[in-house]
């Protein structure tokens, strides 16, 4: 059996309640382009909130102040065959210091409606959103803002450069 040595990553969504928006970037930087919270790889040195603080800091701008480890999720195969496997621990941060940038090294940053990112999960909404996450994230974006105080931990494999399957368990 082949051993699971995933790279782990964080992937953190900074919600202002009072706006009833969400910070995302839009990776226009990268070859994909896709809209996504922000977060990365997890440092040699750094557990999992020490590796989302960075993430935000360097992305953002901001530190958290308020923040939830809303679950994880196993994506093996998410960088096609012969790349990485991803092991994600995924944050809603509800507070925060700082003043957020309007963009990084991999796009603009902008304050997008809540309504239009969970629009976005909604298949017959999809087109209309204006929004371009990765397929497989109308899965867990839901769950990310849902007011189930639970975790959750979901597997999410990949092949041919999209989601092939999903599991998800609350605690």
């Amino acid at each position: 059996m082949t051993r699971y040595r995933p790279v782990l990553g964080t992937l953190g969504f900074v919600w202002d309640r009072t706006a009833d928006a969400v910070l995302l970037v839009h990776r226009t930087n990268r070859p994909d382009g896709k809209h996504n919270g922000l977060g990365g790889k997890v440092e040699p040195d750094e557990d999992v909130a020490v590796g989302m603080a960075r993430e935000l800091r360097e992305e953002a701008a901001i530190v958290p102040t308020e923040w939830t480890l809303r679950g994880t999720v196993s994506w093996p195969g998410f960088e096609g065959p012969g790349g990485d496997d991803w092991f994600g621990f995924l944050f809603l941060i509800t507070g925060w210091e700082g003043t957020v940038l309007s963009s990084n090294d991999e796009g603009a940053l902008a304050w997008v409606p809540r309504s239009r990112v969970m629009a976005w999960c909604e298949p017959a909404t999809r087109a209309d959103s204006g929004l371009d996450f990765h397929e497989g994230d109308a899965r867990f974006l839901p769950l990310i803002f849902d007011d189930d105080p639970r975790a959750f931990h979901a597997h999410m494999p990949w092949a041919d450069d999209r989601p092939v399957g999903w599991s998800v368990t609350r605690l």
